[in-house]
C-alpha cells in the first residue's frame, strides 16, 4: 500500500492495512489487519489522534 493523504471520504470503502497495536491483556504488541477484522466479522472504528505518539 502506497502511503496517500487525505484521499477516502465519507462513504468509500478502507483499503487493507496492518498496523502493530499494545494487547493489554498479554501485555504485549502485535499485529493486525483490516482483511483479519473483516474474515473476524469484527466492527472496526478508526480513530486517528495525530500529533501525538501516546497511547488513547
Amino acid at each position: 500500500m502506497t502511503e496517500q493523504c487525505c484521499t477516502l471520504q465519507v462513504g468509500q470503502t478502507v483499503p487493507d492495512f496492518k498496523i502493530e497495536t499494545y494487547e493489554p491483556t498479554r501485555g504485549d504488541f502485535g499485529e493486525i489487519t483490516l482483511e483479519g477484522l473483516r474474515k473476524q466479522g469484527k466492527w472496526t472504528v478508526l480513530f486517528f489522534y495525530p500529533a501525538d505518539f501516546t497511547f488513547v
